[in-house]
């Protein structure tokens, strides 16, 4: 019978930088095993003074940005630079198959072979709000294993990009030229997150269509509120292929760094989104309490039944539900 882990071997694990231990205390707080449950909060507990030292990076991009290409490239550049880089990515949509993200990480092939990179799929939450707890956890954990820099990297299109801006300090949209009206509403939607634009694909033929769309992106830009405060959010064109200007989105992000430290923005936005995290903690634990209440289970399908038939309106129902949860009636009364 294999011999199960010590808290103490994990957080030594993990503070002596053993990719093996990281990876294992990564499974270890993405278990939904209660026991489990448990000893990853101990291990949490343990090395969340050693956390917070790094710089965190979110990255969206449309379909066929080139995004995969973009992270194999910037993240060997950083690794050859002498930074420990750790790439988490969050998928709601293939809690099943985590098909994409393995596939992702095949296509960066350089970046998975580099002595200083971790790249992790996302865990299998079930649920968008499941994925992205596992995640906080799992940066604080790479960021105790001495990773300076970490990559959370949104694979489910348009459903993550909130979620994502709400755990790292600078948020990147990356898109290409050529993008049809279905791409450019959703590129609308994350502008406002956007700490930095690139236009990826800035090479041959297109690299002057792409220096075009940068133009374009930096006159919106001037009329949308900036992804941080007191930060100018700019466009920028890159090639991923070729590695042109790949230094360039790094100086940015340096430079963001240094400018939201000094006014105070960086601690203020990493204080906030640990409230966030607690709040998302406590909501989402009231829905578990809330479904397995054994009057509010036992009622829960008829009254949504009644609902989704037109019997009953929601606002009732949730009245009704609510005062079985708060022990005002019992289950089977009503």
């Amino acid at each position: 019978m294999r011999r199960e882990v010590s808290v103490a071997e994990y957080v030594e694990g993990v503070k002596s930088q053993s990719r093996a231990r990281l990876a294992q205390a990564i499974t270890l707080v993405e278990s939904t095993n209660a026991t489990h449950a448990k000893m990853a909060q101990s291990v949490l507990h343990e090395l969340l003074p050693f956390s917070g030292r790094s710089i965190r990076i979110g990255i969206t991009g449309v379909p066929g940005a080139g995004k995969s290409t973009f992270i194999d490239t910037f993240g060997t550049y950083l690794c050859d630079k002498g930074h420990r880089l750790a790439v988490l990515a969050i998928d709601p949509t293939s809690v099943r198959t985590r098909g994409s993200i393995l596939g992702d990480k095949t296509r960066m092939e350089r970046l998975s072979r580099m002595e200083g990179c971790f790249i992790r799929p996302s865990p299998s939450g079930g649920t968008l709000g499941g994925v992205a707890r596992k995640t906080r956890e799992s940066i604080v954990l790479c960021e105790a294993a001495g990773f300076d820099v970490i990559l959370v990297e949104t694979v489910g299109v348009g459903q993550s990009e909130g979620t994502v801006r709400s755990m790292v300090d600078f948020f990147l949209l990356l898109t290409i030229t050529g993008a049809g009206d279905e791409l450019q509403a959703f590129k609308k939607g994350v502008m406002e997150l956007a700490d930095a634009i690139l236009v990826n694909k800035a090479d041959g033929d297109n690299e002057q269509a792409a220096k075009e769309l940068v133009s374009e992106f930096n006159h919106v830009l001037r009329h949308i509120p900036p992804g941080t405060s007191g930060w100018k959010t700019r466009a920028y064109a890159c090639s991923a292929r070729t590695g042109a200007q790949i230094e360039k989105i790094w100086e940015v992000i340096s430079q963001f760094k240094d400018e939201t430290t000094r006014s105070g923005q960086f601690e203020r936005r990493r204080s906030e989104q640990q409230i966030e995290w607690l709040d998302s903690l406590l909501i989402e634990e009231l829905k578990n309490s809330f479904h397995r209440h054994p009057g509010v289970s036992g009622r829960y399908s008829p009254v949504a039944q009644e609902v989704a038939l037109g019997k009953k309106s929601a606002v009732a129902a949730t009245e009704e539900l609510l005062k079985i949860f708060r022990g005002e009636v019992k289950g089977d009364l009503c």
